[in-house]
């Protein structure tokens, strides 16, 4: 029997003879699949999470932990664990991503930072991992591996590999030496919805425990939108201001906060750029390649503003973006 009749077969019992329709909706950039469920007027999403392909474990418990501090996320109304299907409360169709041109944008913003925090004050529980020095080398690695030499092939020579290697130890230190807080991993304007009058948070079953800056840079410097420098930086400030409210920095500059964040959005671009790549090149998801342009540019533009990263962006900046260019254009259109 195909995961679909078996889909099916999970389903009826919770509708009994009802007539309901499924169809298939956008999914995420994991193995999972999607559906919506319309019986009548109301309305469920469907998750399809193969076991043999991930630990759905996290997706249950974190679930509990999260709403049980008051955070709206899709409620889990039935599973079977041993399948991987879930049926799940429907959060809508408005992520903050379809608000980005709201007059209303900055407050979105401000109300959103106020949430991290909450969010980052949350005690560490079972199932959220360290993001520890062989985690970050790891992410670090998925660059390397599936955009320069993957998806560019380019033969990395050994100067660039030192480079690489020495900008990776100060791109460590400076997460290493941050606040470790609980961290949603992919705060950004595709896993933030507006459902309600009430902003909800999906995909955090990745949470881990991690820097404090990092859930900022996903939802700042998102690599779906970039926000304008002004509107940037008045943002940032203004988290520096609600961070220190809320217990999170304790005798931290404004300077070395702006340097943390900077240089955790580095890493952070980094890895999703190279994750883009690892999308297309194993996963056949062509969808997510016009994002690594933009990524690569986030980290030329900022490393320039710091003096130890400086060759870094130049390489990104006259090796690696001229690269891509020529090999995007040989990607297939969607």
């Amino acid at each position: 029997m195909n995961r679909y009749k078996s889909l099916q077969q999970f389903l009826n019992p919770h509708f009994e003879d009802e007539v309901y329709q499924l169809a298939a909706i956008t999914g995420d950039a994991s193995f999972r699949r999607y559906f919506r469920l319309n019986r009548g007027q109301d309305s469920y999403i469907v998750m399809d999470s193969d076991p043999a392909k991930l630990d759905n474990t996290p997706y249950i418990e974190l679930n509990k932990v999260f709403s049980e501090h008051g955070f709206k996320l899709p409620k889990i109304l039935h599973a079977d664990e041993k399948q991987g299907f879930f049926l799940l409360s429907d959060l809508g169709n408005t992520h903050l991503a379809d608000m980005l041109d709201d007059k209303e944008r900055i407050n979105h913003y401000k109300h959103l930072i106020k949430l991290s925090a909450q969010w980052a004050k949350m005690p560490p529980v079972e199932h959220m991992k360290d993001f520890d020095r062989a985690f970050l080398e790891l992410e670090l690695s998925i660059f390397l591996e599936w955009l320069v030499e993957g998806f560019l092939e380019l033969e990395v020579t050994a100067a660039e590999r030192t480079l690489w290697q020495t900008s990776c130890e100060l791109l460590i230190e400076n997460i290493l030496a941050q606040p470790s807080v609980t961290v949603h991993r992919d705060f950004h304007s595709r896993n933030i919805m507006h459902s309600e009058q009430q902003w909800a948070i999906i995909d955090y079953q990745d949470a881990v425990q991690g820097p404090v800056c990092y859930d900022l840079v996903s939802l700042l410097r998102d690599c779906y939108f970039k926000l304008p420098h002004d509107e940037l930086e008045y943002l940032l400030e203004h988290a520096f201001a609600e961070f220190e409210q809320q217990g999170l920095l304790s005798n931290i500059s404004f300077a070395t906060f702006k340097q943390w964040f900077d240089l955790t959005g580095i890493q952070r671009h980094l890895k999703a750029a190279g994750i883009f790549c690892r999308l297309n090149l194993r996963d056949g998801k062509l969808g997510y390649m016009d994002n690594v342009l933009p990524t690569l540019r986030y980290i030329s533009d900022v490393a320039q503003d710091h003096s130890s990263l400086v060759e870094l962006g130049k390489w990104i900046s006259s090796k690696i973006i001229p690269a891509t260019l020529v090999a995007l254009n040989k990607v297939p259109t969607k």
